[in-house]
């Protein structure tokens, strides 16, 4: 007999579940909490459960494969022509039903915990970087009001501007000056987090074998690397 399909639209606090019965053929679609949407899974025989690629989808993935369903995780670009009506939760539930049982349907492999964490230090890596652009760009352009410039370049705009803060200390208003040295410690406070997180992604890459078959190729840096690699069989689930 065929196992059971369902589609699940999950939310912080309420979660929406559509599927149709493979034995009477009655359509479900029901809305949960936390707590009871997994006591229920817990209880039903081994399906498919099929979700957004979205936010808490890839530890919601884990938890049902836990208690012995199989789970597909789709992008939402796939599901989205599958909403009939207005945007609501059952209409998504019943988009991510639909779509999982369309011939040929792209997934999204699930992440594990560890892929997760380095993904998370990748995206605060990433803000730290904006956050350093940004206070260099406004450094550069606040002292050009001044007449000072400095030659183009994150790294070399920094150097030259510690190397020139005697001459700067003279041109500037001493208010000026005393928050340009807070904003160069600011940065130095960045720059080191920056380089924390690289050693921890660094190291991460170097123990798995799908980023080192992946560093090994033309042009590929360290950074990059967890990015393209697929989920590895030496995670645990």
């Amino acid at each position: 007999m065929n196992a059971t399909t369902y589609g699940l639209d999950v939310a912080k606090h309420v979660f929406q579940m559509y599927w149709v019965d493979v034995q009477t053929g009655e359509i479900a679609n029901r809305r949960f909490r936390r707590d009871e949407l997994i006591a229920f899974l817990a209880q039903r025989p081994a399906g498919r459960v099929a979700l957004e690629a979205c936010g808490s989808a890839h530890w919601w993935a884990r938890k049902i494969k836990a208690i012995g369903h199989e789970v597909v995780l789709l992008h939402a670009k796939f599901i989205r022509p599958f909403v009939q009506t207005n945007k609501t939760d059952a209409a998504d539930a019943r988009a991510i039903w639909t779509a999982v049982q369309q011939p040929g349907m792209r997934t999204v492999a699930t992440k594990t915990e560890d892929q997760q964490a380095m993904l998370g230090l990748h995206r605060m890596r990433s803000l730290l970087i904006k956050f350093r652009t940004m206070q260099v760009n406004q450094l550069r352009g606040l002292l050009y009001e001044f007449g000072v410039s400095f030659r183009a370049g994150r790294a070399a705009c920094l150097t030259e501007m510690r190397t020139r803060m005697p001459e700067l200390e003279d041109v500037l208003p001493g208010t000026m000056f005393s928050s340009l040295c807070d904003q160069l410690r600011r940065i130095d406070g960045i720059e080191q987090d920056i380089d924390q997180l690289e050693k921890q992604i660094s190291g991460w890459n170097k123990q798995e074998a799908a980023c080192q078959a992946i560093a090994a190729m033309p042009g590929a840096n360290t950074i990059v690397q967890l990015c393209f690699a697929p989920p590895s069989p030496n995670f645990a689930s």
